[in-house]
């Protein structure tokens, strides 16, 4: 599976899905600053689902329309990386079937989907 993971993600989250298989882009490695629109358009044309800590991209996809194949919304302050790396590795590897095109939120004990 694709990820682009913001600079919000932390460092820890990109190790453990890539150790996981996964292709992960990481905004802090390319282009640290970039605007959120830019995020979400690079997300979209490297087919990629974009796993972020911001919730402005809530407004981008569903007031503003933007188009997206997948957001994951992490909700999990206060955790530990480590902690946090564990929780959304297993959360994409017990959901990967429904990431796409939805937009996800992963909070402590839950992970919510909505398909968009």
């Amino acid at each position: 599976m694709n990820f682009l993971a913001d600079e919000n993600i932390d460092a820890s989250v990109v190790d453990a899905l890539r150790v996981a298989r996964h292709t992960v882009l990481y905004i802090a490695e390319m282009s640290s600053g970039v605007d959120d629109e830019e995020v979400l358009r690079l997300a979209t044309s490297t087919q990629s689902i974009l796993l972020t800590e911001d919730k402005d991209f809530g407004i981008l996809v569903y007031r503003l329309k933007k188009a997206t194949g997948g957001v994951v919304l992490v909700r999990l302050a206060g955790l530990s990386s480590d902690a946090k790396a564990e929780i959304i590795a297993t959360s994409i590897s017990n959901h990967a079937d429904k990431l796409a095109h939805a937009f996800t939120v992963i909070s402590p004990g839950l992970v919510r989907i909505r398909i968009l």
